[in-house]
């Protein structure tokens, strides 16, 4: 099968994936480059259809199109030789999920994606996504994650309730600049269940999670750093706790 024009249908349809409103009517999301794609294909997930320039080797059942219309489907300035849909996965949380990220209000796509590739990479076993947080399947978001985002259950709540249900009996670490009821990250000693809560660098974790928390936690760094950049704390603060613990 061959596209080459912008206008055909079902590629108006898919650059409409780039837009949230229609991720979510639809269930699908985009993913961009090869490596992404392939990934994808590893981990089962359930692939729509890929577009790929004509003439590209990979991907032979790919419908082969046009650099325009990979333009058009496509976030980046510069297209990659193949874009996919893919469905949303949907996962069921499970009791054997001890160690937990927790991240609030983040904005910042590129961000969440390196966080995500990140906790996959130090034993991470879930990631929850609280409050007003950036899409999970941004563009910007999946090509960060460099085909992480399946290898790691994700998971959006938004009350406080749900996470005393689930978290009742979990050490709950507030990362926070340096204060008199913190402890160091060097001197942190992780149990066997925890979820570690990340805010915004603008703001940090808001007064309901700090309240939550079992535990405040902070980073050693020169004093004359004000703070981290998001990704890098996150980080820092994993790789700790992966070589703390025989994950």
């Amino acid at each position: 099968m061959k596209i080459t024009s912008v206008n055909n249908e079902l590629v108006k349809d898919t650059a409409k994936l780039m837009q949230r409103k229609y991720r979510d009517e639809s269930g699908l999301f985009l993913l961009e480059g090869d490596k992404c794609i392939e990934e994808a294909l590893e981990s089962g997930l359930k692939i729509e259809r890929i577009f790929k320039l004509e003439g590209y080797e990979k991907f032979p059942e790919g419908i082969e199109t046009t650099e325009a219309v990979l333009s058009k489907i496509s976030s980046t300035s510069t297209p990659p030789k193949a874009v996919a849909v893919a469905q949303k996965q949907s996962r069921e949380w499970s009791v054997d999920y001890r160690r937990v990220v927790l991240l609030e209000d983040i904005k910042d796509a590129g961000n969440l994606g390196t966080i995500l590739r990140t906790s996959a990479a130090f034993g991470i076993d879930a990631v929850i996504l609280y409050g007003d947080t950036v899409d999970l399947y941004n563009p910007k978001c999946v090509r960060s994650s460099v085909g992480n985002l399946w290898k790691i259950p994700v998971f959006n709540l938004n009350s406080i309730s749900k996470l005393q249900e689930l978290f009742g009996d979990y050490e709950r670490v507030a990362t926070l600049p340096k204060s008199e009821k913190s402890v160091w990250l060097s001197e942190y000693e992780a149990p066997e269940r925890f979820v570690v809560m990340f805010g915004t660098e603008s703001s940090g974790l808001s007064e309901e999670l700090k309240n939550f928390a079992t535990k405040n936690l902070t980073i050693e760094m020169d004093s004359k750093v004000e703070s981290l950049n998001l990704s890098i704390s996150t980080g820092v603060i994993l790789y700790k706790l992966f070589t703390q613990n025989s994950f």
